[in-house]
């Protein structure tokens, strides 16, 4: 970020003689004027600005298409446009980096623009989850508008919906001048930071609008988290049976299964028809640019153990453990192998479309979880490094043979690529799948500035679950720091809680972060415990405590004030993670000796959990903690028993 002079919060009364007053009791609204053509989300996005003006004011600006012939006497100027240079002759409205946003102002007009690249024919794109509409290659005016009405205009969202919104309330809306602001996120594949909210997703996603307001979901990078081949062995194993692992048996038989069968890398037919699907998707989508080559799941098995293919893992690689069929053996890591791989790809990439900025996706997971020893990614080749450290403290990977740890392996890594993007699991350490409050705000700040200074150009975090009411300050942060990692976290949880909360503000802090405390000791503790151990986190001491911060909380407050609802929202959380202890503890006592009363007690907790879910929107996602779905497995009496957890999971990342 460059911040060429440090503006104030407007809306409030100023005496300052420079002031740009965009509205007032004496004065109408500064028009809003938006460039020619302009796509039609920089058209909503003006209207939104206008909405918000009225919001605060009680007057909407005008918004206007283009420059009329008489030039406004103030006016807002949303995007590039010629009028804008002449009234700004000094600024550089040549954007140089992708997404790159200007905020400008002087006595009489403002200028909000960014970086914009979109083809007019191509904006609505068919993919698999539908046709998604809107879509720009950057959306650099948008984000833009969003950070003039947060940073200049005070506009906050705390959450989504109406309750997580605070919109300070003036006749007089100003900002001082002269003012220029210059940003470019570092951070451009942000819309997988909440995975399920990204563009077009139609997963367990609630907060859509949230997303595109915090400058998450309109990003100029489109990232893939998975693998890259799982529909190969049912399209080509007929006609092409030798594009697939040589197993040790001599067959190519798609062990351990047609979905996760592994390639035979080094074939030349494999780059020929990576190189067709290529086509197949730019015929899809001609604007996309990032194309995944990355091995199938099941991390451990079926790897190709051809000569050529062995040739391209290196022999210091660590040691690490391999299985086929009714087979197992210790073999060199396969990192040096999946980036020559890739850098071949990258390679044919650059010949077949010569000057196109397109690039190859790998994922580092599983046995390429280590850094390579001597091979190194091409500048066009993107390292997806699925190091599971968020919200995770010293974490070992379960397939290393050397006891590295995740955070390990992603430093690694950032010693030696060009870019990379974070791909973490989160699993579920203290109850974040089951929307309990998993919080870890210190280690999350920490992480996500010590990830934007590798290298790093995206976050995709598998998975986010959206439970507001429990783990909304995490959230906050984490889509504060995704668009400037640069930004002083301290002063933004202050902010967040003393605007959102009010009087109340010191108990909901006191609330949140009493049991991030506790949270963090129970998982240095206990890693992965399991479900059934989450009660020796949540105890009745620990609820007990939490329930008279939050009833302090209440007193703070006028009755029935948005201050008050907004403490509720926070009970409604508490309340359910109370519920929920509460069906995790007789459960368990459930599975060690079935009994119809404890059956009938759950099934009544569920019935009054739902209800309560539905009466706050917003605090818990009720998608994801459906009794039905595999991560509450073992908490209703009609589910399978629980599992004992395995030494190994070898399809960690896609069941994560």
């Amino acid at each position: 970020m460059h911040l060429r002079a440090f503006f104030l919060l407007a809306c409030l009364p100023s005496a300052h003689a420079a002031d740009l007053v965009l509205v007032d009791k004496e004065t109408p609204p500064a028009p809003i004027v938006i460039f020619k053509d302009a796509p039609p989300r920089t058209r909503e996005a003006a209207e939104v600005l206008a909405d918000y003006i009225a919001k605060i004011s009680g007057q909407k600006p005008p918004v206007m298409e283009g420059a009329p012939a008489n030039v406004p006497q103030r006016a807002i100027w949303i995007g590039v446009q010629p009028e804008v240079k002449a009234l700004f002759p000094k600024t550089d409205f040549d954007f140089q980096h992708p997404e790159e946003i200007v905020i400008t102002a002087n006595e009489k007009h403002v200028v909000i623009a960014g970086r914009d690249r979109w083809d007019p024919a191509g904006l609505d794109i068919t993919t698999k989850e539908g046709v998604i509409k809107g879509v720009q290659q950057e959306y650099g005016t948008i984000n833009a508008v969003y950070t003039f009405l947060q940073d200049q205009l005070g506009v906050r969202w705390f959450w989504p919906g109406e309750l997580g919104e605070d919109v300070p309330k003036s006749e007089r809306v100003s900002i001082s001048t002269p003012l220029e602001y210059s940003h470019h996120p570092r951070m451009r594949a942000r819309g997988t930071v909440f995975n399920y909210c990204r563009l077009g997703n139609k997963g367990y996603g609630k907060s859509q609008e949230w997303t595109m307001r915090q400058r998450l979901q309109l990003c100029s990078l489109s990232l893939e988290g998975g693998h890259g081949f799982g529909d190969w062995w049912e399209r080509h194993h007929e006609k092409h049976p030798e594009i697939f692992a040589l197993q040790p048996d001599g067959t190519r038989s798609g062990f351990p299964n047609p979905r996760n069968a592994k390639l035979c890398m080094s074939n030349p037919k494999v780059w020929e028809l990576w190189l067709k699907g290529v086509e197949e998707q730019l015929r899809q989508d001609p604007h996309r640019t990032v194309f995944n080559a990355s091995p199938n799941d099941s991390w451990a098995s079926g790897h190709c153990v051809c000569d050529n293919c062995t040739a391209w893992d290196h022999p210091d690689g660590e040691p690490r453990v391999f299985n086929w069929f009714k087979r197992n053996e210790t073999r060199p890591a396969t990192s040096d192998r999946d980036v020559t791989f890739a850098n071949k790809l990258g390679e044919l990439l650059k010949q077949k479309h010569p000057g196109k900025d397109y690039r190859v996706m790998m994922l580092s997971y599983g046995h390429s979880r280590p850094a390579p020893v001597k091979a190194r990614p091409a500048d066009n080749v993107i390292m997806t490094v699925v190091a599971n450290f968020f919200g995770r403290t010293g974490l070992v990977d379960r397939g290393s043979t050397r006891g590295d740890t995740y955070r390990q392996q992603f430093e690694a890594w950032a010693k030696i690529v060009p870019s990379m993007f974070w791909r973490p699991n989160t699993g579920s350490p203290a109850g974040w799948q089951q929307g309990l409050p998993d919080i870890h705000l210190a280690q999350t700040i920490r992480d996500f500035k010590d990830v934007a200074a590798a290298n790093c150009i995206g976050i995709y975090i598998d998975g986010v679950w959206e439970h507001w009411s429990t783990v909304g300050p995490l959230y906050y942060i984490m889509a504060q720091l995704a668009w400037n990692p640069a930004a002083d976290a301290d002063a933004i949880l202050a902010d967040y809680y003393t605007r959102a909360f009010g009087p109340a503000a010191p108990q909901v802090r006191e609330y949140f972060e009493a049991l991030e405390k506790e949270r963090m000791a129970f998982t240095a503790k206990n890693g992965e415990a399991g479900v059934f151990t989450f009660p020796q986190l949540y105890t009745a001491d620990l609820l007990s405590e939490s329930q008279s911060r939050l009833d302090r909380a209440a007193d703070a407050v006028p009755a029935d004030s948005l201050f008050a609802r907004r403490v509720a929202f926070i009970q409604a959380g508490l309340t359910y993670t109370r519920m929920m202890v509460e069906n995790i503890v007789i459960m368990d006592r459930y599975w060690k000796k079935k009994d119809d009363a404890l059956a009938a007690q759950v099934r009544q907790n569920w019935a009054a959990i739902e209800k309560h879910v539905a009466a706050y929107p917003y605090a818990i996602n009720w998608g994801p903690v459906r009794p039905t779905t595999p991560r509450m497995a073992g908490l209703h009496p009609d589910s399978a028993p629980p599992k004992k957890p395995k030494q190994v999971r070898v399809n960690d990342l896609d069941l994560n």
